[in-house]
């Protein structure tokens, strides 16, 4: 489609979010002065425009500076929710191995702890139905009961409303059973309300493959961030001269981190080395 501008020039609309242009003209052949670029503010390292005349176009370049993005998560930025790891719940997941599954969310507990990040337990109809929390997240946080549920969406519980609300932050990580259910509604329910949410999408699960899949496009679609439990815990780390949470990383890692735990573990009693 073309938009007509002010000045008599047509500016046509990329087509693809991820800046490809398909409307006929070279990728990046756009007058700076007159075309947008179809990049949303990628360019490729290194990469000088031409505009139709084929002269190279000159722009500033904003210099470097060593600082993290502000999209990466803090400890003290956003508070985790860990949504209906309860057995009932497990017994149907297909999407991930319930092993796998048990392992991921008990490391992204840990991970919270570790890192002091506020944390909401919550359960569905624990007594009559879906069964206490995991055992493996109930030992992460053993003084802490999980707010029980009638709702399957959790985001419409006053109780866990009540827990988020006295946390003041704006910023959700999240986690649950099933992806397609307890999950995306919250996180939709979320966004709406002003939220930035990321998911910890191999730390949930669905009833197949399809159903966790789909129910993470809807998120993304919605604007959520996706995540993985390990890269939670590293992001929450990032510098391996931050010692106060050395060692309990690696000691997650170890225990929960397949194969980096084990070259971890490996290299420290081979050779004694470390990360940083």
């Amino acid at each position: 489609m073309n938009e007509q501008l002010n000045n008599g020039a047509y500016q046509r609309q990329a087509s693809s979010t991820y800046g490809h242009n398909t409307g006929g003209t070279p990728y990046g052949a756009y007058d700076q002065s007159t075309y947008g670029y179809p990049t949303y503010g990628y360019q490729p390292y290194g990469y000088q425009p031409y505009n139709y005349s084929g002269e190279q176009i000159e722009h500033n370049r904003v210099p470097a500076k060593a600082t993290p993005a502000r999209s990466l998560v803090t400890p003290t930025d956003h508070i985790l929710m860990l949504i209906d790891h309860q057995p009932q719940m497990a017994f149907a997941v297909k999407s991930h191995s319930v092993a796998e599954l048990r392992n991921n969310v008990t490391g992204l507990a840990k991970a919270g702890k570790l890192f002091k990040v506020p944390t909401i337990l919550t359960t569905v109809s624990a007594a009559t139905f879906s069964g206490k929390i995991f055992t493996e997240i109930q030992a992460v946080f053993p003084d802490q009961k999980p707010i029980d549920r009638t709702t399957m969406n959790p985001w419409e519980d006053q109780k866990v409303i009540n827990a988020v609300n006295s946390y003041g932050k704006r910023r959700i990580v999240m986690a649950g059973l099933w992806t397609e259910v307890c999950l995306v509604d919250p996180v939709l329910s979320a966004i709406e309300q002003g939220y930035q949410v990321y998911f910890i999408a191999d730390a949930s699960g669905g009833v197949s493959v399809e159903a966790h899949e789909r129910a993470v496009e809807r998120m993304l679609q919605a604007g959520a961030i996706p995540m993985t439990w390990l890269q939670y815990m590293l992001e929450l780390q990032r510098d391996w001269a931050r010692k106060e949470t050395y060692n309990g990383v690696l000691q997650i890692a170890m225990e929960h981190g397949g194969a980096y735990g084990l070259g971890v573990r490996y290299a420290g009693e081979m050779f004694g080395s470390h990360e940083g």
